[in-house]
């Protein structure tokens, strides 16, 4: 799988998670702590990544440390935590098209 592959599919995997934090953060807290996993195995599998997108990923690990932390604890505002991935997704699809 090529890095924009594993892009999109971070992008993805931020939407469904935001989804189902909004919907049921408590009832879905077992599948969303299984993809947040699974996008940090996507995230250290990626390859160099140079250009435009080079700081847009960057800036997104950084950001990302804290909402995975605070997706495994417990979000204190889980609707607010639900639309930062949904928009972390959005940024990365929209962005994927400088790889």
């Amino acid at each position: 799988m090529d890095n924009k592959a594993k892009i999109l599919d971070i992008a993805m995997n931020l939407n469904r998670i935001g989804n189902w934090a909004a919907d049921d953060y408590r009832g879905k807290k077992k599948r969303i702590t299984l993809f947040l996993d699974q996008n940090n195995s996507y995230l250290s599998s990626l390859e160099v990544i140079d250009g435009k997108f080079k700081k847009t990923l960057a800036l997104f690990k950084k950001k990302y440390k804290k909402l995975e932390k605070e997706g495994k604890t417990g979000p204190k505002d889980p609707l607010f935590w639900a639309e930062m991935m949904m928009t972390w997704g959005n940024i990365l699809t929209h962005r994927a098209s400088f790889l």
